[in-house]
């Protein structure tokens, strides 16, 4: 995968985490409350500027109640 592979994906999943995080009814904050992180760095991540780690995934999926799967299945052209 080269660099600009990582860095579409990152941008793809940044994109589908702001989505799936406001249908779900929540804002930066909130979800940064309910993981323990910096507003900043649900921000980083949903611009696609940071590759998060696997246990924010897995919190992040538990907090939206969804399948991190879900957080895969970009809606690319």
């Amino acid at each position: 995968m080269d660099n600009q592979d990582k860095k579409s994906t990152l941008t793809n999943f940044g994109n589908k985490l702001r989505q799936l995080r406001l249908a779900k009814g929540f804002t930066q904050e909130q979800l940064a409350n309910e993981l323990g992180v910096e507003i900043s760095q649900i921000s980083r991540i949903e611009r696609g500027i940071v590759n998060t780690s696997v246990t924010t995934l897995y919190a992040i999926s538990k907090t939206l109640k969804i399948d991190v799967s879900e957080l895969f299945v970009f809606d690319t052209p």
